[in-house]
């Protein structure tokens, strides 16, 4: 989703810049293997809570509506609807930003991280995890059951490191606007241009 249907580089990076926080501490004790994806999550929102303690989902949903599509996204997903394809989103971002672009975009299905609220829609602190950042491939392995697709009928598209555990449970991996020489050397196929149409020319 980030950095491919969504024109932002991070949905949980976009919230802590509204919020003027940084998570550079927890990203490296998670690269580190010193925190688990849940535990990375939790620092998130504490970041949030610290500055807001009764911070709420209406707030985040907000903060999210402002980010804008890729250039290209909406064509894309309804040009491979059109085609008898369908579609998910696996992500480790905000599943705010998911269910968002899921509904404008009439998409099968989406799995990515959350945060857990109480009655008055108030974050408790705690995270919802169903994408881990290191191993997207097991969430596309989820996707493809729920939808009866094998690897060989699925292709993923990513942009990051991060999305290389995808390529490898579908038969075609495609990097779009890759942000390091590790994901454009895994990719099947590679897209420079920032139009996510352009990844339509691969599948169909």
């Amino acid at each position: 989703m980030d950095g491919v249907l969504a024109d932002v580089e991070s949905s949980w990076v976009y919230v802590h810049k509204t919020f003027g926080v940084n998570n550079d501490h927890s990203l490296r004790a998670y690269l580190r293997g010193e925190i688990s994806d849940l535990e990375f999550i939790r620092r998130d929102i504490k970041l949030w809570k610290d500055k807001e303690p009764e911070v709420n989902a209406n707030k985040i949903r907000n903060i999210l509506s402002e980010i804008p599509l890729m250039p290209g996204a909406s064509e894309t997903l309804r040009s491979l609807r059109q085609d008898g394809y369908r579609t998910a989103i696996v992500s480790a971002g905000i599943d705010i930003l998911a269910d968002m672009i899921t509904e404008m975009n009439s998409i099968d299905i989406h799995l990515a991280n959350g945060m857990v609220t109480d009655r008055l829609g108030r974050l408790t602190g705690e995270g919802v995890l169903r994408v881990r950042l290191a191993d997207k491939g097991d969430a596309v392995d989820q996707v493809g059951r729920r939808l009866g697709a094998s690897k060989q009928e699925t292709t993923s598209v990513g942009n990051s490191r991060y999305d290389i555990s995808m390529f490898d449970r579908s038969q075609m991996g495609i990097a779009f606007c890759p942000a390091d020489k590790v994901v454009r050397e895994k990719a099947g196929a590679v897209v420079d241009r920032k139009d996510l149409r352009e990844i339509l020319k691969f599948i169909q």
